[in-house]
């Protein structure tokens, strides 16, 4: 008699189990890079946007200021010009800072269930064992 469940079934399959945690670690994987694209991005429009601003303080008042919309530039005041980039900004730190919060979470996720399939495969061999003899 085997002393605990073999890890592979007859056919040399992993449980359905194992398998459904393996299937669930690889989306979270997916998850991750595409949160940590979107952050890469977002970071970067941020950077680009804070820079802007930056160069708008050395800027005139009176300086005849152009924004592009689209594929268009369409003339703009300082105050509006200014006052958008602010905007801007703003939006872009929120949606880094979620961002952020999200891929902390999906790394917890991903850890928790690496952990549950790693106990399913080869530590809780035992508990498993005991179990089974019902």
């Amino acid at each position: 008699m085997p002393m605990g469940p073999d890890v592979l079934d007859m056919q040399g399959n992993l449980p359905p189990e194992a398998q459904e945690k393996i299937e669930e670690l690889q989306d979270l994987q997916e998850t991750a890079q595409q949160v940590a694209a979107q952050k890469q991005e977002a970071e970067s429009e941020l950077t680009e946007s804070e820079t802007a601003l930056e160069e708008l303080d050395d800027v005139d008042e009176d300086t005849q200021m152009y924004q592009q919309l689209g594929g268009l530039l369409v003339e703009t005041e300082y105050d509006e010009a200014k006052e958008d980039l602010e905007e801007k900004v703003d939006s872009l730190q929120v949606r880094v800072d979620t961002l952020e919060k999200q891929e902390e979470r999906v790394q917890q996720q991903f850890e928790e269930l690496q952990s549950e399939l790693q106990q399913m495969l080869g530590g809780a061999g035992g508990a498993l064992g005991g179990a089974g003899g019902a």
